[in-house]
């Protein structure tokens, strides 16, 4: 005897295609664009949501998605959890279900998921490799490369290590962001304000970088949200197996489900 309550076996036994009941796990900075295209989906039954910055400490990544797949899979009825994340320096890399399909995107970041596809993610920064990414998302969670980051870190450095070991913190940071030539905002319609976009272009100023906004597509967003999981888009796994990143354009691929993490 199924499962599945009377309204979704009616619907099934009629012929209608129905999704899945969809738990969503995503990094914060893709907070806002998940709950907007959640909205009005009755069948996305919980978008969860962990902290930005994890992917700076990939082994941490993997515990904390770990146990949010756990979480969801102990107290809800999904049938099915979208992971909001990319490889995310390799941090997703082993997480697997008990029950759940486990669904992720062919995406190395967050970009990716708002530009609307790896195809589009790749052209881009085959064109400007200098690239770093600022989105409403990335600016609410945390302070991006400009005069604001700047003045924040030179006074927590100084409060901690002196004034002169200080100045030579910030020049090894100022440093790094030698690699960046330019500030591209990117939204897809949601969340962004006239201010964020005017935050961005004088973080850029103050870099001495370029400007750009690319209008994102949501499209990649949605699918995932209503279970449209195409090959080329996604990666689906049955429960236990796993994933990892891959060296070609597919970006991720399905691994052995007996590996351990």
């Amino acid at each position: 005897m199924s499962d599945a309550p009377p309204s979704r076996a009616i619907e099934r036994a009629a012929g209608k295609a129905q999704p899945p009941r969809i738990a969503v796990i995503t990094c914060a900075v893709l907070e806002i664009e998940f709950n907007h295209f959640a909205q009005g989906l009755d069948h996305v039954i919980r978008v969860e949501v962990l902290e930005q910055g994890l992917h700076q400490y990939p082994d941490r990544l993997r515990r904390e998605l770990q146990a949010a797949i756990d979480r969801v899979e102990a107290g809800t009825d999904a049938e099915a959890i979208v992971l909001g994340y990319g490889v995310c320096s390799r941090g997703s890399e082993g997480v697997r279900t008990r029950r759940c399909k486990l669904v992720i995107a062919r995406a190395h970041d967050c970009i990716t998921h708002l530009l609307g596809c790896k195809e589009r993610y790749a052209r881009y920064v085959a064109e400007h490799p200098g690239t770093y990414w600022y989105s409403p998302g990335w600016n609410r969670c945390h302070t991006p490369p400009g005069k604001e980051r700047y003045d924040k870190l030179f006074e927590e450095y100084c409060s901690k290590y002196g004034e002169d070991n200080a100045k030579f913190l910030m020049e090894t940071e100022q440093h790094w962001f030698k690699s960046y030539d330019r500030a591209t905002y990117v939204d897809v319609g949601v969340g962004a304000t006239p201010e964020d976009v005017t935050y961005t272009q004088q973080c850029a100023a103050w870099l001495g970088w370029k400007f750009d906004r690319q209008d994102g597509d949501p499209g990649l967003l949605r699918a995932m949200l209503a279970g449209d999981w195409d090959n080329e888009r996604f990666v689906v796994l049955e429960p236990g197996q796993t994933f990892r990143m891959t060296a070609d354009a597919r970006v991720i691929e399905p691994a052995d489900g007996t590996a351990t993490p």
